[in-house]
């Protein structure tokens, strides 16, 4: 069984091109350098999970014609990668049915704070989105059929997470990662990390500290994701090792698909 990640978005909480900016990222010709917030797609037996609702979901949906979502994993609940939950009421209406969200237990009392209404139990003149929370402690699970890993992550003072699948692992909104952490992420084929700009930022990791973790956990392929309008997707790419590259939207990873647990 083979499992396909599309990149819906690889940019930072702001989106590349930036609002009011005239920069030579912003303002560039290349398409890998327009970056929407950050989420990804998973594809597999028939299945389709997606990884965070981001303010461009909509966006995300049309251009890669998403029709229906399985389930969804929530990284945290910062407002650039749940803000596009409300637009999953297309999908509701089309699936007749609630889509079951997986989510830590901070994580899900973010949304449920920002989404109030969502689970207020109180009836509503207007349509809303209908979700199914499923409490997601640390442990692998079963995501129908393939073998789902939380990853803990640091993120400031606040905490993620990220995803593995067999030889696959998805990283985002990362400052550090733990020994026991990286310990998870052993005999990776792919791995995608945050990899914001150049400059140290209190939430999230440079590329220089990414490019040791990638020499660290020696996977095959590694890309950098949640990238800002500081690195121009050519020549930070000319800088780097050949196996290690900027994530773009829309690119796409084949690779076999993980037992269940």
């Amino acid at each position: 069984m083979e499992l396909l990640l599309t990149v819906l978005g690889s940019g930072t909480s702001v989106g590349v091109p930036t609002i009011g900016c005239h920069c030579d990222v912003c303002c560039s010709a290349d398409a890998r350098d327009q970056r929407l917030r950050p989420s990804a797609l998973l594809e597999y037996n028939g299945k389709v999970v997606l990884i965070d609702t981001a303010p461009d979901f909509r966006q995300q949906a049309l251009r890669h014609k998403i029709e229906k979502l399985d389930a969804i994993l929530y990284t945290h609940a910062h407002a650039d990668h749940i803000l596009g939950l409300d637009d999953l009421r297309p999908l509701n209406f089309r699936q007749k049915g609630p889509i079951p969200i997986y989510a830590s237990e901070e994580t899900m009392a973010g949304i449920r704070a920002t989404f109030h209404y969502v689970f207020s139990g109180k009836a509503s003149e207007s349509s809303m989105p209908k979700i199914e929370p499923r409490g997601m402690d640390g442990s692998p699970f079963d995501l129908f059929g393939v073998r789902c890993v939380p990853i803990p992550l640091i993120h400031g003072r606040g905490c993620s997470y990220g995803f593995r699948f067999g030889k696959l692992a998805y990283l985002t909104d990362h400052s550090d990662i733990t020994e026991s952490s990286l310990a998870m992420l052993e005999g990776l084929d792919v791995l995608f990390l945050d990899a914001l700009r150049h400059k140290p930022h209190p939430t999230h990791s440079t590329v220089e500290q990414s490019l040791k973790i990638a020499a660290r956990l020696n996977a095959s392929r590694v890309y950098f994701t949640h990238i800002s309008h500081d690195l121009p997707h050519a020549r930070t790419e000319d800088l780097l090792p050949a196996h290690v590259r900027l994530s773009y939207d829309g690119l796409q990873i084949r690779i076999e698909a993980p037992d269940a647990v």
